[in-house]
């Protein structure tokens, strides 16, 4: 009998890609305070009258009903908070968006909790709804928050090989993700200037949303952004095709 019951959870979740599912059905990932990323059958989504079909847009934002049997989740119902259907509007907004989602699906498994990262994602979605900070900042922001959580700390209050106490640093092993003191061996690492690294620091210390007291040059975002996509893409399953647009978008906006 007990392979017959259902289990029924209620969280708060965001929708962070779907898939077409048979005529009218989809499958939702949906990366949830609660359970983590999970993946649900949205049964009619695809009809125009549908009731789910709200919820299962791009980026949606809500408080959903999941049941599941066996192996497979099945949205039941839902409540919207925000449907972030206004960043769908703008290519940059909809690239970082999209990119996010992505970082998420590919930093964490099935089923694993991060309420940590839950929060930021959804504060990153407020912010770049609002406008309320510049979105190239938000992403290395996000990036580095991702890492964060997910495993990756960067160590740049004390060197990362000989352990002893510094300020700041104008190198950062990739073998061990910190920074290194001038008395140490450099040989594999990236080369960064002290406003990179301190804007690291900043990063990694102050909550997403006062990211905003932070001002870098094009240089020092460059930086970040040439480190922070080499750790990502050498420390998870598989590099965000996000990036490629991220690069398409620089060079148009470069050129103009």
């Amino acid at each position: 009998m007990g392979d017959d019951v259902l289990s029924i959870f209620k969280s708060k979740a965001m929708v962070i890609k779907t898939i077409d599912l048979k005529e009218n059905d989809k499958i939702v990932y949906l990366f949830s305070e609660k359970l983590g990323k999970i993946s649900a059958v949205a049964k009619g989504a695809k009809k125009g009258k549908s009731k789910i079909m709200p919820l299962t847009l791009p980026f949606c934002f809500g408080e959903y009903v999941v049941f599941k049997g066996r192996n497979l989740y099945t949205i039941n119902e839902g409540e919207i908070i925000s449907s972030f259907q206004s960043l769908l509007n703008d290519l940059n907004s909809l690239t970082y968006a999209s990119y996010f989602c992505e970082l998420i699906d590919i930093a964490l498994v099935e089923e694993e909790s991060n309420r940590e990262l839950f929060k930021i994602l959804v504060s990153a979605f407020y912010l770049m709804e609002n406008k309320a900070v510049d979105f190239e900042l938000l992403a290395r922001a996000f990036e580095v928050k991702l890492l964060l959580f997910s495993g990756f700390r960067f160590n740049l209050d004390n060197c990362s090989i000989c352990k002893k106490r510094m300020n700041s640093s104008n190198f950062i092993s990739l073998e061990y993700l910190g920074g290194v003191c001038m008395d140490c061996n450099r040989s594999r690492g990236m080369n960064i200037s002290y406003a990179g690294y301190n804007a690291l620091k900043y990063l990694i210390d102050a909550p997403i949303e006062n990211i905003y007291r932070l001002s870098l040059n094009k240089e020092t975002k460059e930086e970040l952004y040439k480190l922070l996509t080499y750790v990502i893409s050498n420390n998870f399953s598989r590099k965000p095709n996000s990036l490629d647009v991220f690069n398409y978008i620089k060079g148009v906006e470069d050129n103009e």
